[in-house]
């Protein structure tokens, strides 16, 4: 049988989602607990990867398995071999169909970012961080041009395995609260650091380093080396997962502490 797991997890202290040889993936820990409920050996696979140090609010993974266990054993159960930084929210039994991966129709990203000139003590290693002032406004006018369907080349780490560099963004907006700025990105799929490449020339657009049409340029020539720096990945946190509506799944955890 085949069933899927919403999980959520801080992204401190783990090398990232992918499974390492010295076990430190977010993958390697949820691997081992569900291997101990199941009796036997699993391997789980994920909508996406995150980096090292990003955190989830919702990531969705889904295994093989055939051991016969009520769906509260792969959550109370699983969670018991958890460490404390990793928790599976809820559980369903699937067709054979479904594919955690290649099933998604959407993703949706939040980074969250401290901007105020003392750095964060009580919140280090799970929101970003900027010290000049930032300019909201500008930011969106900026994001703008991003959304639709692109080639985000000049977005895209030089590791980045997709096939293509082809996505279409949907929404890429900038909301300010007091200090914070919450911004979210949603498309159909994600290259390998494209948010946090994004966050990098929003922030210099914010802080007036350059004006919010610099992304349109950057966009089109295609060229990583002309954009900014890679962001912080400590504010980046994967939020929304969409499949198609017969599979049933939630898009998104009623447990965001940044709702």
């Amino acid at each position: 049988m085949r069933i899927v797991l919403g999980l959520e997890y801080c992204g401190v202290g783990f090398c990232g989602w992918q499974s390492q040889l010295q076990g430190c993936g977010v993958q390697d820990a949820l691997a081992a607990a569900v291997s101990i409920i199941a009796g036997e050996k699993i391997s789980v696979i994920a909508a996406g990867r995150t980096d090292t140090g990003v955190h989830a609010a919702l990531q969705v993974v889904h295994f093989d398995t055939t051991a016969n266990r009520p769906l509260t054993a792969w959550v109370r159960g699983v969670n018991s071999h958890l460490p404390a930084g990793v928790a599976v929210l809820w559980a369903r039994e699937v067709g054979e169909d479904f594919h955690a991966r290649f099933a998604a129709t959407h993703r949706g990203y939040r980074y969250v970012l401290l901007n105020h000139p003392v750095r964060p003590a009580i919140n280090h290693g799970l929101i970003g961080w900027y010290h000049r002032p930032l300019d909201a406004a500008a930011m969106n006018l900026a994001a703008a041009h991003l959304i639709g369907q692109h080639d985000f080349s000049a977005f895209r780490a030089a590791a980045c395995q997709a096939k293509s560099p082809v996505k279409e963004l949907r929404l890429a907006h900038v909301e300010r609260r007091g200090d914070y700025l919450f911004c979210d990105f949603r498309a159909d799929g994600f290259l390998h650091h494209m948010v946090r490449n994004l966050m990098g020339c929003l922030v210099q657009v914010g802080a007036g380093s350059q004006p919010p049409e610099w992304l349109h340029e950057i966009l089109a020539g295609r060229d990583r080396t002309l954009a900014a720096p890679t962001f912080d990945g400590a504010g980046l946190y994967l939020t929304h997962i969409r499949y198609p509506a017969h599979f049933g799944l939630p898009e998104t955890s009623d447990r965001w502490l940044y709702a």
